[in-house]
């Protein structure tokens, strides 16, 4: 299968495995299971960053010191482009986008009972705006991944994938929360979700004539996984400070970590 046809397979397949999980998961209103996958996808996500995208970027640059530069970069690229949003949509500490996902998801839920009030759809828009972004650069960041080897962008498909379901639980909720119905609820998220389609091509066909980007595309991946997991996702972790969901936490962390180990060896050894 050539390159492009696993761009495009990765892109169409994970984006409508993440809607449907998502909206499974929101029908049935089962915050606890959202909050285990946010704690699965903080390891697969570190798990893709430090075993996968960050050797292979090293090993394709051979200038460590420019890669590991151009990461901490990524990092506080991210955290910018994420202030941008914060400054440009949000007038209040209360508004959507200053909560993380798990109490995102809690806030959603309890927000679809009877007698909540909805705000004619504008936190909806917002949320979908910036997950379409999002899924783009999410298509960017696996068409790098792939055009450097194969392997690497399985791998870095699952941590994306793992990452984008308990995302795209978040973005249901809140959709219905705006008044939006569950059916236009999910038609927005499948719409959206082309984003990532759309960045892969592009991005496959930019790179044929500048392959030199690769290593440094792939040092924003990590960036991208790294700063997600670290900022976006533990934060919300650690308002479940008993010892019993602190383990649970931890076993599933290690679960996301080991399961990319686990892929990597299972397709290196059928590379």
């Amino acid at each position: 299968m050539s390159t492009l046809a696993w761009i495009i397979g990765t892109s169409l397949v994970g984006g409508l495995l993440s809607i449907l999980f998502a909206a499974a998961l929101t029908l049935n209103t089962r915050a606890v299971w959202v909050q285990m996958l946010v704690s699965y996808a903080i390891g697969a996500l570190l798990g893709a960053a430090f075993l996968n995208a960050m050797p292979e970027a090293l090993e394709l640059s051979q200038e460590p010191g420019r890669m590991t530069a151009t990461v901490l970069f990524g990092i506080l690229l991210f955290f910018i482009l994420e202030k941008l949003v914060l400054w440009r949509h949000c007038h209040s500490e209360e508004c959507e986008a200053h909560e993380h996902l798990p109490s995102v998801t809690m806030a959603a839920i309890a927000a679809t009972t009877p007698g909540h009030e909805h705000d004619n759809g504008r936190s909806g828009m917002l949320i979908m705006l910036g997950d379409t972004f999002h899924n783009f650069v999410d298509g960017i960041l696996i068409a790098a991944a792939f055009m450097a080897d194969i392997q690497l962008g399985i791998v870095t498909s699952i941590a994306i994938i793992a990452h984008e379901i308990p995302q795209e639980a978040g973005d249901f909720l809140i959709l219905l929360n705006s008044g939006y119905t569950r059916r236009q609820a999910l038609l927005f998220n499948l719409l959206s979700s082309f984003a990532t389609l759309l960045g892969g091509i592009s991005t496959y066909f930019m790179l044929q004539d500048v392959n030199h980007l690769i290593p440094s595309l792939l040092g924003l991946a990590a960036a991208s996984m790294i700063y997600v997991a670290m900022s976006d996702l533990i934060p919300g972790l650690h308002k479940r400070p008993e010892i019993g969901a602190t383990i649970q936490q931890v076993a599933l962390i290690t679960l996301g970590i080991s399961s990319i180990w686990l892929a990597n060896q299972l397709f290196s050894h059928h590379a």
